[in-house]
């Protein structure tokens, strides 16, 4: 087959798409786990769980977020010092804070994704990298969607608490 087809042509775009995301997706997620934790105690205009979210409830009865969450490939402990969101550090306010900021950092993860996704446009025409950002974006918004729910239900339960040194009774299912 002549390489120079249209069939050679897309073999190019997919493996050069491949490799860019790929290569992204690792550069993005080793930055992150550099970031100082202190950096990511507070939600930021970006990350801030937003009214209509109603502390996640929106997530249950619009997405059916509990359905499906647990099946999405899980990569914050990829990395040293990464943490996977599967884990609570303890049952204390100190470790459900920790898991508060571990998902403010893999929500900004998928959303650099998201940002440089436009940059698909040197590698394809502007059209398809139109259409490309927005097959990212959809493929990113269920891990970010994952992330706010899971945010939402900490700090609900850090809100409800009285003391913040004691056992929580609720764990499961975070």
């Amino acid at each position: 087959m002549n390489p120079d087809n249209g069939f050679g042509a897309v073999v190019r775009i997919v493996v050069s798409a491949s490799l860019f995301w790929v290569t992204a997706g690792v550069i993005s997620g080793w930055v992150a786990v550099r970031v100082p934790l202190y950096m990511l105690s507070r939600d930021t205009w970006l990350t801030k769980i937003r009214r209509f979210e109603r502390a996640g409830r929106w997530y249950e009865q619009t997405w059916s977020i509990r359905r499906w969450k647990d099946r999405l490939p899980e990569g914050g402990a990829w990395f040293a010092g990464g943490r996977s969101r599967r884990t609570v550090i303890g049952g204390r306010r100190q470790g459900l804070d920790r898991f508060a900021a571990e998902t403010r950092r893999a929500e900004w993860v998928h959303w650099i994704q998201i940002a440089l996704a436009p940059s698909f446009g040197w590698l394809v025409s502007a059209e398809l990298g139109v259409i490309m950002t927005g097959v990212m974006a959809l493929a990113h918004l269920p891990f970010i969607a994952v992330q706010r729910y899971n945010r939402a239900r900490v700090l609900r339960i850090l809100a409800r608490r009285k003391d913040p040194g004691s056992p929580l009774v609720f764990l499961h299912g975070v």
